[in-house]
């Protein structure tokens, strides 16, 4: 009796817990399901005053990574000042050259590139490896032929 209490109040606990709205479902049959609403946004507390507005996005970076062992050669630099955005990145290429992109991005422009390139396209340098030599194989000592052993004499 005491495990069926317990059970059903689980089950109680656990069905209020549940959301009250479903979320979408995939089309069944090429026909959608109906979406139920998003929950309202909640209502404003009158009488106390509203956050202030976050100040416009103001930052510059720069990094660089220049490792000769491993040929890495990058680096991005980025200028914004509220909806105004300035930089340009760059990479090094298999081929020798350099990649530079330079962009703007604006809020009535959008995203503006110019891509260009430097350096002129250098054919790879081919990687000698000698082959290791082939192995020498020598014939196999011969088994040794061991006589059979004498008769057994009776006496």
């Amino acid at each position: 009796m005491y495990f069926k209490v317990v059970t059903t109040a689980a089950l109680v606990v656990v069905a209020v817990a549940l959301p009250n709205h479903l979320p979408p479902q995939a089309p069944v049959n090429g026909y959608s399901l109906p979406v139920p609403p998003p929950p309202p946004a909640p209502a404003p507390i009158y009488g106390q005053p509203s956050p202030p507005p976050e100040p416009p996005a103001m930052y510059k970076l720069n990094w660089l990574v220049k490792d000769d062992k491993s040929s890495n050669d990058f680096g991005h630099q980025e200028t914004r000042d509220g909806g105004h955005t300035e930089g340009s990145y760059y990479v090094l290429l298999a081929d020798g050259r350099v990649q530079k992109v330079t962009y703007t991005v604006d809020g009535e422009g959008g995203y503006v590139a110019v891509v260009t390139y430097e350096g002129e396209v250098k054919p790879p340098t081919p990687v000698y490896t000698p082959a290791p030599p082939a192995p020498v194989y020598t014939a196999p000592t011969p088994a040794p032929v061991y006589a059979p052993p004498p008769p057994p004499v009776y006496g």
